[in-house]
């Protein structure tokens, strides 16, 4: 009896301290991450995020940049497949064509996450989850700040006009129905035309010039779907005279470091966040999918949304 409790107590202490040696320690989490692109300032900030968080977390991430490219980013998901890669996370490029990798990832029992665009939902099903922005509520969440202005003074117009992203595109439709939504009780806003755009600056000024020169006086709000869109306005709207933030309030969505110039200007009066920042979040989820957990189908992108007089504190915080 005394030798067997002695083998029992040896055996116990080996495990214990085979914890702490490399080679006998559970291997890291690995992760393929299939990366849209480099295309932009939160493009590569959500790149940074994502390696960051890795790194901090002690997780092993294979990293590819398939340049704006569908069939680079399937290739990319198919080399992950291929080293047997613990999970795959990935934006996709278009919102359709992923059945057959989805496919070829299932079969390897390799779950995968989608992240920052969604697509469509026969797809969908093949993923684990999906980890992205509620464009829809970032509209709301525009309206809603405008109806607070609105409130707090009564005997000012809202006449607005909307910059919108791309026609069609899943972003710009939520967005749009979002802003209605949270407008469509208050008579005071009038949503009196709307256009699509691309989303960059010379864009939005070339819009909003168009509007301005068309009836500017009746203009009090301008909604735009991107930074970017928005700060074109801002130049289009002081060419014509006008100062932005206090002739014509500007509401735009994203929050990058450019915004919170603005704001800190007075030229922007709020910036609804849209976050490339999803690192942690990426690897919290990729542990929990990764150890069978049960998660939401869509998880949510941590955002906030930011008024101008929060510009000056949080624009040292900016990383994008």
């Amino acid at each position: 009896m005394n030798m067997l409790r002695r083998a029992l107590l040896a055996s116990a202490l080996f495990a214990a301290a085979g914890a702490g040696i490399p080679g006998l320690a559970a291997a890291p989490l690995v992760i393929g991450y299939a990366q849209a692109g480099n295309d932009s300032a939160w493009r590569n900030a959500n790149s940074a995020s994502i390696k960051a968080a890795a790194a901090l977390e002690g997780i092993t991430l294979k990293f590819a940049d398939t340049a704006q490219n569908q069939e680079s980013q399937i290739a990319a998901i198919r080399s992950f497949i291929v080293q047997k890669v613990d999970l795959i996370a990935f934006t996709p490029m278009a919102d359709a064509g992923w059945d057959t990798v989805l496919r070829e990832a299932k079969a390897a029992r390799i779950p995968v996450i989608l992240t920052g665009r969604a697509i469509v939902p026969a797809e969908m099903e093949l993923a684990a989850a999906f980890l992205g922005s509620d464009y829809a509520e970032q509209g709301r969440r525009a309206g809603r700040w405008l109806a607070a202005r609105a409130a707090g003074t009564p005997n000012a117009s809202f006449h607005i006009i909307e910059l919108q992203g791309a026609a069609e595109s899943p972003a710009a439709l939520a967005r749009s129905k979002g802003f209605a939504q949270a407008i469509a009780a208050h008579p005071k806003l009038k949503l009196l035309n709307s256009q699509s755009v691309a989303s960059s600056r010379a864009e939005g000024r070339q819009a909003a010039s168009g509007w301005l020169k068309a009836g500017g006086k009746n203009i009090n709000v301008l909604y735009a779907h991107s930074d970017d869109m928005a700060m074109g306005a801002i130049d289009a709207i002081e060419e014509a005279g006008l100062a932005p933030g206090r002739d014509i309030l500007v509401i735009s969505i994203g929050g990058s470091r450019g915004a919170f110039e603005a704001m800190a200007a007075g030229k922007l009066n709020a910036t609804i966040e849209c976050s490339p920042l999803v690192g942690p979040q990426l690897m919290q989820l990729g542990r929990d999918v990764a150890a069978g957990k049960r998660v939401p189908k869509w998880v949510t992108t941590a955002e906030s949304v930011f008024p101008a007089g929060a510009a000056a504190e949080e624009l040292a915080k900016r990383r994008y």
